[in-house]
């Protein structure tokens, strides 16, 4: 039997993206698999119906009731699992934590699901992994919000009106969205820092032009992660940041933990010491903030400073996002594929340790 791959259009509020594009459609088709959309569901992200020539096209109702394998980009609401075949295998982001609702709907169905959001952070997981892929969309727009908001422009420029000096940046968290978020603030002539608690990233950094803010504190570790500062060593830290921020114009903080809240970099007291005019973008917003004063999705004004706190920063670049997404989604599914089924190795390390239900079993402990 032809094996049936779905998706269908994204229902929360203003998600753009798509978890099958054309390219990707054109994949499948070339592996035998049936491609079945929802009418409409890449058009937010740029790919109207007629752009996919190897995908057949009917409602939200039809696609569940025939998808052996739906792909999401966001996890759908619960009653879509109760309209899926019985058996069927869920691909996507499906906010693991603290999901048993989520669970429970997956085993009323005894379907299966991978969530993307658990691979490891290997070699070989690079291909799949959406939190990256992500993450660099979310950066680069985060910087661009930046230098929309900034009541300064970003580059030196030199006019018969006098010379106007660069923007001075600093990107809090050198992951991918923030290297991303530097490798922005250069190109658009900002003068650039980058800060990590991880001294290694010092190189990352400083490979994209920018400076490497030392505080001179380590917090190195053991197999590239960071150890817990001492309660003297953390003070030290907060008070080297505090000083250094009075002359920061632009600050973009990205420093998140999936699963879990955003640890708290910039206190109350640190924004209030911060010149006016100043401007926090905090790309954390989602998880509480990396700044003690972010709302998740509003401006917030204190002591002449503004607090921004976007959210789902990627659904804002859909095309782009939506085709590394779905690249992210078809490399993962080809570890399913076998044989013209869908049969999951779970001696392999990447679908055991994505697998949130197998069968309706909840597999994921977390």
């Amino acid at each position: 039997m032809t094996i049936t791959v779905g998706a269908l259009r994204e229902a929360a509020a203003g998600e753009r993206r798509v978890a099958i594009t054309p390219e990707v459609a054109r994949k499948l088709h070339g592996k035998g698999v049936r491609v079945l959309l929802e009418h409409g569901a890449g058009e937010a992200a740029g790919f109207p119906d007629q752009s996919y020539a190897e995908a057949t096209f009917a409602d939200a109702q039809q696609v569940l009731a025939q998808a052996d394998l739906l792909a999401c980009v966001l996890p759908p609401v619960d009653a879509v699992f109760e309209q899926m075949r019985e058996g069927a295998t869920v691909v996507g982001q499906l906010r693991p934590h603290g999901a048993a609702t989520r669970i429970a709907a997956l085993g009323r169905r005894k379907l299966t699901a991978f969530a993307l959001e658990l691979l490891p952070r290997t070699t070989r997981a690079q291909a799949m992994d959406v939190l990256s892929s992500q993450a660099a969309v979310a950066g680069y727009r985060a910087m661009l919000i930046a230098a929309e908001a900034c009541p300064k422009f970003f580059p030196m420029l030199t006019t018969a009106a006098g010379t106007i000096r660069p923007s001075r940046v600093l990107v809090i968290g050198a992951g991918v969205a923030g290297l991303q978020a530097i490798a922005t603030a250069r190109r658009l002539g900002a003068q650039t820092e980058g800060y990590d608690v991880r001294p290694e990233t010092r190189e990352q950094i400083e490979s994209l032009g920018a400076k490497f803010l030392d505080l001179g504190v380590s917090a190195a570790g053991t197999g590239g992660y960071a150890r817990e500062l001492s309660v003297e060593e953390r003070a030290a830290q907060q008070q080297a940041l505090a000083d250094h921020l009075k002359v920061v114009d632009v600050i973009v903080t990205t420093a998140a933990v999936p699963g879990r809240p955003a640890p708290k970099i910039l206190t109350a007291a640190m924004v209030g010491g911060m010149k006016p005019g100043a401007l926090i973008v905090d790309l954390a917003a989602e998880g509480g903030g990396n700044c003690e004063l972010t709302r998740p999705g509003e401006r917030v004004e204190h002591a002449g400073v503004t607090i921004l706190g976007p959210l789902n920063l990627p659904a804002g670049a859909p095309l782009h996002a939506s085709e590394m997404y779905a690249r992210n989604v078809y490399n993962f599914t080809e570890l399913l594929l076998r044989d013209g089924a869908i049969a999951p190795d779970f001696s392999d390390e990447l679908v055991a340790r994505t697998c949130l239900s197998h069968g309706g079993e909840p597999r994921f402990q977390g």
